[in-house]
């Protein structure tokens, strides 16, 4: 994900990121072991099928994998219930957790914000948002056909929602309210030189997002205000872009993480998995990378939305056909780049694809410096991320066995 996961990529560094105060004490590890007596039944069927047997490796993966998409699914849900679409077109919408409808659409103004990037924004999130909801089921139901543990991070749903008249004021994993949004994947996808598996860097496409703590979603009615003539504010604006640059921000990493991990399983199945859904966040990254460059240029406090066509360089000032490159909204397909040997030429690729720089330890980490599990009563992390790090670290110490 971000160039910082790599600094977590070891245990003792992932000790010292508990240490310093930012992971609520006393978690406990979940569902991250095989059912007693299952490990060897893990075998006749796959064996069978690809000739490598389901392994603990593999277990630790998708177990993983699943405790992210809960995240993940927490997040867009909340996005849904005020910008998702009610219906449009003639397709109804129809989303749903364990058998409950999630009610979408409340917040009127903040869906006319989304219209600004694009009209389809809000069915695109009820997709989104189905897609998650989807992965982190599939992936649960796949544990257990296995007899392994499956995952549930519910207790940590502790965080407020949005007090938007409607949303249902229950304990949700993630905080939208806070969030700290890199936007260096903008420009590591226009770079023809750099590869953050080669030790690139990249500059912010919206260096204010970088700073501070920004909210995604409206946090009650009184953002929702109209002026005198039916407009939404400014403020709202920013809201609204935060939300398009932050569905971008998620994806990319999910484009990431899946082809990261899918090198370490020993299943062909498994691995089948891995490239299935991993496919589908890359089309996620994809439709929200083309969108987030239809933010209008405004302020808002401290908070600016560059015009990224202007020919200059939001960090600095810059200018010049290199500065383009880089920022002009529309080149929106992968920049071939180096990879593995810059003397093979440059390849269009996802970027990063490496443990050290898009596995497991590097999301988790990407999230909570995104400000995602920020409990707003201690401005400290819930304990979520103690387990996500646990899981995390046992899925990227995977090993592929033959």
């Amino acid at each position: 994900m971000n160039e910082k996961g790599s600094v977590f990529s070891g245990v003792n560094n992932r000790r010292s990121f508990l240490k310093n105060g930012m992971v609520a004490a006393g978690a406990t590890t979940m569902g991250g072991a095989l059912m007693p007596g299952t490990a060897a039944a893990f075998g006749k069927e796959e064996e069978d099928h690809d000739h490598a047997p389901i392994t603990k490796d593999d277990i630790a993966i998708l177990t993983f994998l699943s405790a992210l998409e809960q995240v993940e699914a927490d997040l867009w849900i909340q996005y849904a219930e005020l910008g998702g679409a009610t219906r449009q077109g003639l397709s109804p919408i129809d989303l749903e957790l364990n058998g409950q409808k999630i009610t979408t659409g409340l917040a009127p103004a903040y869906i006319t914000g989304l219209l600004v990037l694009d009209g389809d924004m809000p069915q695109y999130i009820a997709d989104n948002t189905d897609d998650e909801i989807s992965h982190h089921r599939f992936l649960n139901n796949y544990l257990a056909s296995k007899g392994a543990k499956t995952i549930d991070l519910s207790q940590f749903a502790i965080l407020p929602p949005s007090q938007v008249t409607g949303v249902p004021q229950k304990g949700r994993l993630t905080n939208l309210k806070q969030l700290t949004v890199d936007t260096t994947w903008w420009t590591r996808y226009r770079s023809a030189t750099a590869n953050p598996d080669l030790g690139g860097h990249f500059e912010n496409a919206v260096p204010d997002l970088a700073k501070g703590q920004h909210p995604a979603i409206p946090l009650n009615d009184g953002d929702l205000d109209l002026d005198s003539k039916g407009n939404i504010s400014n403020h709202l604006q920013a809201i609204a872009n935060t939300a398009g640059f932050h569905f971008a921000f998620i994806e990319q990493g999910g484009s990431s993480l899946y082809p990261a991990l899918a090198q370490k399983v020993t299943s062909l199945e498994v691995l089948r998995i891995l490239l299935s859904i991993g496919g589908s966040e890359i089309m996620h990254f994809q439709t929200w990378h083309d969108k987030a460059g239809n933010a209008t240029n405004i302020t808002d406090g401290n908070l600016t939305f560059p015009n990224l066509n202007s020919g200059v360089d939001p960090n600095n000032g810059a200018t010049g056909n290199n500065v383009a490159d880089m920022f002009q909204t529309n080149l929106i397909m992968p920049e071939p780049t180096v990879f593995l040997n810059p003397s093979l030429g440059p390849v269009s690729i996802v970027r990063p694809t490496s443990i050290q720089q898009g596995g497991a330890v590097a999301s988790v980490v990407s999230f909570a410096d995104d400000g995602l599990f920020l409990d707003p009563a201690t401005n400290k992390n819930t304990g979520i991320v103690d387990v996500l790090m646990r899981l995390a670290e046992e899925a990227d110490e995977a090993r592929r066995r033959f």
